[in-house]
């Protein structure tokens, strides 16, 4: 039996920032209400014809690889979380191994909205710890400013996305004391139309539908969200999902040394750390400059808490991550 460990990590946003103040001129909204509501300041929007959701998963993966010293060739498996694909099928991970130029090796698709970073992060991890794989190149990526309704209609929901994605080399470690200790996931599909964008889908309306209507007042291929709702979902199953990884390797709060939520909202992130009495040092977040980026948010800001040196050998690492789905997630990583 085997751990497995993140021996790489990378990031990649589009270099396109577009401020509150941008997004004011265009929908009736403002500065202040945004950041007073979700904490952002900024957040980046790809620029059509130069980054997809697969060219930014490449571009971030290639920093993982080239960080974690393993070799394309001993690349085993690849797992991409994403909602928003080049195209509707086949998914990404293919071609991110062709852009790679990786071997035949297998790529997995993880759809699993703002969780999906987690949930790969586990595949990976259970592929590794059972001998089957030792090199796993895990990449979250997510294009969300083209689906958005960047009108007065969408603003409630359109001012909090952004576009980015991050990457993962997960390896197999042979002490058992460290890397990933435990991964913990759940569903419950009953709020599922609380947060979702319903069209097209084969289950309601298809595309063919959609134009046949051709009704400019059709909302549902665009994000709906019920916020409040969804808020008070969060911090809860947050709490619980960052309580139950604790106690499954016996630690205590105060072992914590740095908590990685899902850049959701501010706001959510700020009750987590004032609920578990977390100092500013080991919670960190970037949402005010990149929003919410969905599977990528945790990737991006694992990453990035890294390079500031946030994290160090030896420290206890908690993710948690809470979405559509309703999904949630946590990981607890010994460093």
């Amino acid at each position: 039996m085997y751990n497995s460990k993140i021996i790489g990590l990378g990031y990649y946003v589009p270099d396109n920032v577009v401020t509150n103040d941008d997004l004011s001129k265009i929908m009736d909204t403002t500065d202040e209400w945004i950041q007073e509501r979700t904490g952002i300041k900024e957040r980046r929007h790809i620029v059509r014809g130069e980054d997809t959701t697969t060219s930014m998963g490449v571009k971030a993966a290639k920093i993982a690889i080239e960080r974690s010293g393993v070799a394309n060739d001993d690349i085993d498996f690849i797992v991409f979380a994403t909602i928003s694909p080049d195209y509707y099928f086949p998914g990404p991970g293919v071609a991110l191994q062709q852009e790679l130029g990786l071997k035949t090796v297998g790529a997995l698709d993880i759809r699993n909205q703002c969780s999906g970073f987690i949930y790969a992060l586990s595949v990976a991890d259970q592929f590794i710890k059972t001998g089957m794989y030792k090199n796993i190149l895990v990449v979250a990526s997510e294009v969300q400013s083209l689906g958005l309704d960047m009108t007065d209609r969408g603003r409630g929901v359109s001012v909090i996305f952004g576009d980015g994605a991050g990457a993962a080399m997960v390896s197999r470690e042979v002490d058992t004391t460290k890397g990933i200790l435990s991964t913990h996931l759940h569903s419950e599909g009953q709020h599922a139309k609380e947060l979702a964008v319903l069209a097209p889908g084969m289950g309601g309306r298809w595309i063919t539908d959609i134009i046949a209507d051709n009704n400019p007042d059709d909302e549902s291929y665009f994000p709906h969200m019920n916020g409040q709702f969804v808020f008070k979902n969060a911090v809860v199953r947050f709490s619980e999902v960052i309580n139950e990884g604790l106690q499954a390797n016996n630690l205590q709060v105060s072992d914590i040394d740095m908590l990685i939520p899902h850049q959701a909202n501010l706001r959510i992130s700020q009750f987590i750390q004032q609920k578990f009495k977390l100092t500013d040092d080991q919670v960190f977040n970037n949402i005010q400059k990149y929003g919410n980026t969905t599977a990528a948010s945790i990737p991006i800001a694992l990453t990035e808490a890294w390079e500031l040196g946030k994290i160090k050998d030896g420290d206890t690492v908690v993710l948690a991550a809470f979405g559509s789905g309703f999904t949630w997630a946590s990981a607890i990583i010994k460093w």
